[in-house]
């Protein structure tokens, strides 16, 4: 039986999420991407908040929604959108979802390291636009054997490696921790990983460090034809430096997921023909997402009822 607690959802929560929480509290939905008046008008008396990463959580919706908030759920696993150290200090917890989407975000990774090296998305807009180009025109390169750099080595990046055993590559990664698996990738400093490596993936948090940790000097660092896939945080790599670089050539293609200003995507590098552009579909699975979803609504679900959250950030 629902109970008078009201729940903001202000993202795209799938219909199993938005079930589950409709068959406890009062539900208040903003659709796909809500705009900010519209979470100022909804927020105050809130219980809950479910947010994804294009929902800023920061102190002035905490102080908008009042004393009643006790709990701000990321329908992600990423959290850079949360202002932790306010809902720290308000006494709010905060959750994310992460593990179910491990699977298929690793997944894309390859599927954007293939898509890129052998121009996928190049060929596809020609045939579409009626042409038949000569093989030669469209000449890739192939996965299998290369030598492919990992930055970061956490749940996702650690499969990655696991999925890529098939095309016997050579595996490099760079990471703060040492793994308890290395699934038999050689660790290197991030500049030895980027010189040495057909294929780059990136696999970091967004944080003050990370933030473009992919510069115009990191990007100078890579093999000339590299290529960069990003399915981590569009600010972990410079947009500016990396469109020069694929202008230039000195980067063979890029595969990415992920932009600085989503859902904005510049211009310029949508006219770039070397780019496989995604809109942020690293976890879009139907089974990954009501998996993600039902452990949102379980971390809502825990500290409504004064339980402890199943995966806690605060």
């Amino acid at each position: 039986m629902a109970t008078g607690q009201r729940v903001v959802v202000a993202c795209a929560l799938p219909a199993l999420g938005v079930g589950l929480l409709r068959e406890r509290f009062v539900v208040e939905t903003g659709g796909w991407r809500p705009d900010l008046s519209w979470l100022r008008q909804h927020v105050p008396g809130a219980a809950a908040i479910v947010a994804d990463p294009s929902v800023r959580v920061d102190a002035e919706l905490v102080d908008r929604a009042g004393g009643s908030l006790k709990v701000v759920a990321n329908f992600a696993v990423g959290y850079d959108n949360l202002d932790l150290d306010t809902i720290r200090e308000r006494g709010i917890r905060a959750a994310n979802t992460p593990d179910v989407l491990t699977g298929a975000t690793a997944e894309l990774a390859i599927a954007l390291m293939l898509a890129a090296a052998r121009r996928i998305a190049e060929a596809d807009a020609l045939v579409r636009d009626g042409g038949w180009p000569a093989e030669k025109s469209l000449l890739g390169r192939e996965l299998a054997g290369a030598t492919v750099g990992l930055v970061g080595f956490g749940r996702i990046a650690r499969r990655v490696a696991e999925l890529l055993r098939g095309f016997e590559v050579r595996l490099l990664f760079a990471s703060r921790s040492e793994p308890r698996e290395r699934h038999d990738a050689e660790r290197r400093e991030l500049g030895d990983l980027l010189a040495s490596s057909d294929f780059v993936s990136v696999h970091v948090p967004l944080t003050a460090e990370t933030r473009h940790l992919i510069d115009a000097t990191r990007l100078a660092q890579m093999r000339r034809g590299a290529i960069l896939v990003n399915t981590s945080r569009g600010a972990v790599v410079d947009t500016e430096a990396l469109m020069h670089a694929l202008r230039s050539g000195h980067l063979g293609a890029a595969g990415l997921d992920v932009y600085e200003d989503e859902p904005h995507v510049p211009p310029e590098l949508r006219r770039l023909s070397n780019t496989v552009l995604l809109p942020h579909l690293g976890s879009a699975t139907s089974a990954t997402r009501d998996a993600m979803a039902r452990l949102c609504v379980e971390n809502v679900i825990a500290v409504l009822a004064g339980r402890e959250p199943p995966s806690p950030l605060v």
